[in-house]
């Protein structure tokens, strides 16, 4: 099975604008919207306080591309 992301960043006027980066996040299992969605750095957010990306634009949060899982780990881990 594998893992699926959305990337999104925090809407204007919910953090200063140097703070806007985009993070990755994991989908939520089920479909279901959680009051509070977590990123892979650690950063929490109410689904309203975000903009869903569909590409990637804007600065990218570099602890969420340190931290999140690599297609190589997924590989890994099925053998």
């Amino acid at each position: 099975m594998s893992l699926r992301l959305f990337i999104a960043r925090p809407l204007p006027g919910t953090v200063g604008e140097t703070r806007r980066m985009v993070h990755v996040f994991p989908f939520p299992p089920g479909g279901a919207v959680p009051t509070r969605v977590t990123a892979f750095c650690g950063a929490e957010f109410g689904p309203t306080e975000l903009e869903l990306l569909d590409v990637p634009r804007g600065m990218p949060c570099e602890m969420c591309l340190r931290d999140m899982p690599r297609p190589d780990d997924e590989l890994a881990g099925s053998s």
